[in-house]
């Protein structure tokens, strides 16, 4: 099976990084309406109820699937599922950031959302430190 395809999920990216802030400071930006409209496309925060619907400023709707404060978020996005989590990092002021996408239609897709979360994880690390 090639990388990134799995039985279940179709195709799959995981894109993740160190950034060198607390944790809670950067779960409050991801989950807050700047980071939101960062790596969402939403206007305003993420909503923090289980089920509900958001849509993005480029018209993708989804609704929320599980949110758990200070750890992770998980939702639909079109037709596609994605996830949000910070962990401590090595020390008190490193946090890693993680973005999970699956569903995808393609290897195509699958490439093109690795370039798209890594230049999120790049503006994020940018506005956090």
């Amino acid at each position: 099976m090639p990388t990134g395809l799995t039985q279940d999920a179709g195709w799959e990216i995981g894109v993740s990084r160190t950034i060198h802030r607390p944790l809670n400071a950067v779960w409050d930006f991801v989950a807050g309406p700047e980071g939101a409209a960062l790596w969402l496309g939403l206007d305003g925060p993420v909503p923090a109820e289980k089920g509900a619907p958001y849509r993005t400023a480029d018209g993708v709707e989804g609704e929320i699937r599980s949110y758990r404060p200070g750890d992770r978020v998980r939702l639909t996005h079109g037709t596609s599922t994605v996830q949000v989590a910070v962990t401590p990092g090595s020390s008190e002021d490193r946090t890693v950031l993680r973005f999970h996408q699956e569903r995808l239609a393609s290897a195509e897709e699958r490439e093109e959302r690795r370039t798209h979360w890594k230049n999120v994880m790049d503006r994020i690390e940018a506005e956090l430190t």
